[in-house]
């Protein structure tokens, strides 16, 4: 469960709710038992086991240290952790932890990824060209987001998809390859589908599966209703 994030239980739109509510604006604060460094021109500028993670409403998660394990670099003083400052994420040049690269933001402690092999139909079309219809699919159950089918490319018509120059990184997933849509009439669709070439761990059961944007190209997926 991400705290604050998505309908996580210290947003602005929490899926459930506490009986007797809990105070507008409440930060979570705890102890991250994990070691958390930051290089800057190839060394490490903070190195410790001793930093907090600090959950605000609508915030992104962030990491807390203590104020003499800091150094030089700007900080921020954290008003609900007396002699803890927060470095801006891009003061140094990367944060690892236990030896993973992070980007973007710490990973958090609440947030999950279920892939579930299923029967769940995805039909995906290109005008008159159908690219899956099956219901050999798996579905990613992660949280604060939607859930989301993915199928192997055995179950594409790749023949239809050019990979495309974009990337992305996902804390939880890896970096993310694009692929494009390509017919002679309509010619190139950008960016319709991604997949996970090299995926962490976490997400090993789809990797090199296809999912597909619904807002660039007709798919029907069978989900569980919201």
């Amino acid at each position: 469960m991400s705290l604050v994030t998505g309908r996580g239980p210290l947003s602005a739109d929490p899926a459930g709710w506490f009986s007797p509510p809990l105070a507008a604006g409440t930060v979570f604060v705890e102890p991250h038992r994990r070691r958390v460094q930051a290089l800057r021109g190839g060394h490490a500028v903070i190195d410790t086991e001793r930093a907090l993670l600090v959950h605000r409403p609508d915030r992104p998660l962030s990491y807390a240290f203590p104020v003499d394990e800091v150094g030089d670099l700007p900080v921020e003083p954290v008003a609900e952790a007396h002699g803890f400052v927060q470095v801006p994420w891009d003061a140094v040049d990367a944060w690892l932890e236990e030896g993973r690269r992070l980007v973007h933001y710490p990973p958090n402690p609440y947030h999950r990824v279920d892939c579930r092999p299923t029967d769940r139909r995805l039909h995906v079309a290109l005008g008159d060209e159908v690219l899956v219809d099956t219901t050999d699919t798996v579905i990613v159950f992660e949280t604060a987001l939607e859930p989301r089918l993915y199928v192997a490319p055995s179950l594409v018509r790749t023949d239809l998809l050019r990979r495309s120059e974009t990337s992305s990184y996902c804390n939880y997933k890896g970096y993310a390859t694009y692929w494009s849509a390509v017919r002679e009439d309509t010619g190139v669709i950008e960016d319709v589908a991604w997949s996970y070439e090299e995926p962490l761990p976490e997400t090993l059961p789809i990797r090199g599966y296809f999912s597909f944007d619904p807002e660039k190209i007709d798919v029907v997926a069978e989900l569980p209703r919201p």
